[in-house]
């Protein structure tokens, strides 16, 4: 037991050493306008996306709680970058690490997995991919690390430790921000934000931008704890079919839905403006956070707008030229008119 519970302390301090303070980048706006607008970049993360805070504390909490051993083979249920970040924290503490994914994932997301020393298992149909991980696991001896069940418990939501996404944008700042905008795919990043601005007091407001057929929205709007759409998001790490356990409503101000061609043209303008290149969801939280300064300006408010730059990841493959055409006439005229 001594050597065990040796293992798992030195396991746990290798997780949580394996974090960095994520660059905050500005987008240079109108100085007229009074509004400032940054990226927190989270593709800087060890295993490039936001999903590595979530699956560090996700590893500590199983750790810490016996459920991850030296002989744990840890089982996950994705293809996205939660999978990448889950395979990367296996590899950095010496276990075996196994995702099953829907047998429709494109080739250069397994080899993403695999890069980081993760076995895919390939399985039909996709809705049914969350019950096999958890044959596998108990079949093996393995543990299930269930990343949408834990997104609403392991979060540090206070801010009372290092490498807290909302105490970082603070910080960085110098000052509060006026907005913060993220999407959800767990609602880990939303809850443990919204949570902190509460309970630090902040009047800084918290948006979150939904993608098409995501139950987000709609939940949210309605107080629909159960919506469910049963339609998969195309935007990727964010959207869900369903309301998730992490997805906390009560904690965000507003949800903006984001038309996903909308995502797709936020990102393009991106490129042309600053020359950063982002996933998907940050273009979808672009487009709400021009949304959101159109009405700054328009009601005379002043301050900053974060967006939670999730990955440098891939767009789908829609065409956004009026959306990016639409930005681009904004940071002219200072009106917004969405297509």
């Amino acid at each position: 037991m001594g050597t065990s519970r040796a293992w798992a302390a030195e396991a746990i301090a290798t997780v949580e050493r394996d974090a960095v303070i994520t660059p905050l980048r500005e987008v240079k706006l109108p100085p007229d306008w009074g509004v400032r607008l940054h990226l927190k970049d989270e593709s800087a993360q060890p295993s490039g996306s936001v999903k590595h805070r979530l699956l560090g504390a996700a590893y500590a909490d199983a750790l810490a709680s016996g459920q991850i051993t030296e002989d744990t083979t840890v089982v996950m249920a994705t293809a996205g970058p939660a999978a990448v970040a889950g395979a990367h924290f296996a590899r950095l503490i010496g276990v075996e690490f196994m995702t099953v994914v829907p047998r429709s994932t494109k080739p250069e997301k397994i080899a993403a997995i695999e890069a980081v020393g993760g076995r895919c298992h390939p399985y039909h149909p996709p809705a049914a991919i969350y019950q096999e991980a958890q044959r596998l696991a108990a079949d093996g001896g393995g543990f299930y690390l269930d990343h949408f069940a834990a997104a609403a418990r392991v979060m540090d939501w206070r801010g009372d430790r290092e490498h807290h996404i909302g105490a970082e944008i603070v910080a960085q700042l110098g000052r509060p921000p006026a907005w913060i905008v993220t999407g959800a795919g767990t609602g880990a990043t939303s809850g443990t934000i919204g949570r902190f601005l509460r309970y630090r007091g902040y009047r800084t407001r918290l948006a979150v931008a939904d993608p098409e057929n995501s139950a987000y929205f709609p939940g949210w709007a309605s107080g629909a704890p159960d919506y469910a759409t049963g339609m998969p998001s195309r935007i990727e790490g964010i959207g869900r079919p369903r309301m998730e356990p992490g997805f906390l409503a009560s904690a965000i101000d507003l949800v903006v839905p984001v038309p996903d061609a909308a995502a797709v043209g936020a990102l393009t303008h991106l490129r042309s403006l600053a020359g950063i290149t982002a996933g998907g969801s940050t273009g979808a939280c672009l487009w709400a956070a021009w949304r959101l300064i159109d009405r700054m300006l328009s009601e005379g408010e002043s301050g900053d707008v974060v967006v939670v730059m999730g990955d440098a990841g891939a767009a789908p493959g829609l065409d956004g030229t009026a959306y990016a055409e639409a930005v681009e006439r904004f940071l002219t005229t200072g009106r917004l008119e969405t297509p």
